[in-house]
């Protein structure tokens, strides 16, 4: 089993490719539809997945996809489950398996997330189903005081517990500790709490005995909060970002899918190319790509709308938006590529 999740885990993150998000909750999704007058019922879910799933070349971008509980068990409109129409393209299955976000009790402010009560039999079920990742986020919150080591403890512990069910029940587990944008600190303060979360985690996986080479890493890049009056540029994101990893993250990692956190889809593509551009110079062991949702989706989202005769130009900008933050996993994306898609 092993050999089998590593080799999943490399194709997770091929040069060039990354992950396509689609894990929204019920709720977050019904949220975004209800702004662009779209009506949320599980029909409508279903084709816009579906939607997503099936746009053109989607394979050469994109190497997996995470799906939702809901997502998962549903067919395509000629009959085929999800998970097999993108395991039919070589795109492959996951499954967002943490059940959200709670209080820390006694410490206001800061959350954990919930969700490893059978956690073990879910994974069969899913795995089952064509599952052969797992994605499990962990939010950490920068304010007044915050975050302080229990939160961060709590959080490793959680991620640890369920990477190492994960590997046990055959699927690779994507670690997504995320340091959240929300606030008015600089990348500065958001460096030290990254540095700070990913010294927890991985000082947790290393006691919980999980096997780096059979999962995936999946932060937040080094910002400034997204209130700061200065916004620190994509060379600056990039220096700050690499430095963190670099004192945290064992390099027997094979790769590091960034989440987009908030950004807009242009300013996720420029700082991971600035990333990417750094990281060849510098030689870093991993991998470096993307595990977007937000910042791939927005815009598709924007245009379907629910509408059947919108579905193929929403499909042009899902491929578009891909094949962009492909070149920027290369390090080869330039600005003047968004005018010329």
């Amino acid at each position: 089993m092993p050999n089998e999740l590593a080799q999943t885990a490399a194709r997770m993150v091929a040069p060039g490719k990354g992950l396509l998000a689609a894990d929204e909750s019920t709720g977050t999704i019904e949220k975004r539809f209800k702004k662009l007058g779209i009506e949320c019922t599980g029909e409508t879910r279903r084709a816009y997945r579906e939607m997503l799933f099936t746009a053109p070349d989607l394979e050469n971008p994109i190497s997996g996809v995470i799906l939702f509980d809901e997502t998962i068990r549903q067919t395509a409109s000629d009959g085929t489950p999800l998970p097999d129409l993108l395991a039919e393209r070589g795109i492959v299955p996951g499954i967002k398996v943490d059940k959200g976000l709670v209080d820390l009790p006694f410490f206001p402010g800061e959350r954990f997330t919930q969700g490893l009560d059978g956690l073990g039999d879910r994974l069969d079920d899913y795995r089952r189903l064509g599952a052969r990742f797992a994605k499990w986020r962990g939010a950490i919150a920068i304010g007044e005081g915050i975050p302080t080591s229990q939160c961060l403890r709590a959080n490793a512990e959680a991620l640890a517990r369920y990477a190492g069910l994960c590997q046990a029940h055959g699927l690779v587990p994507i670690v997504e500790p995320e340091v959240l944008m929300d606030g008015a600190h600089d990348i500065k303060t958001c460096r030290w709490a990254t540095e700070a979360t990913l010294h927890e985690v991985f000082d947790a996986l290393v006691r919980y005995r999980i096997g780096f080479k059979e999962m995936i890493l999946k932060p937040n890049m080094v910002l400034s909060g997204a209130d700061c009056p200065r916004q620190a540029p994509p060379d600056e994101v990039a220096d700050m970002t690499l430095a963190c990893l670099r004192r945290t993250v064992p390099v027997a990692v094979p790769g590091i899918a960034f989440l987009s956190g908030g950004q807009s889809d242009t300013a996720a593509t420029a700082n991971l190319n600035a990333i990417n551009v750094k990281a060849q110079a510098l030689k870093t062991p991993w991998t470096l790509t993307f595990s977007f949702s937000r910042a791939l989706q927005a815009s598709p989202m924007a245009i379907w709308r629910g509408q059947a005769e919108n579905r193929a130009a929403a499909q042009q900008a899902l491929a578009r938006r891909a094949r962009l933050n492909g070149a920027a996993a290369f390090g080869q994306y330039d600005p003047d590529m968004e005018r010329a898609a």
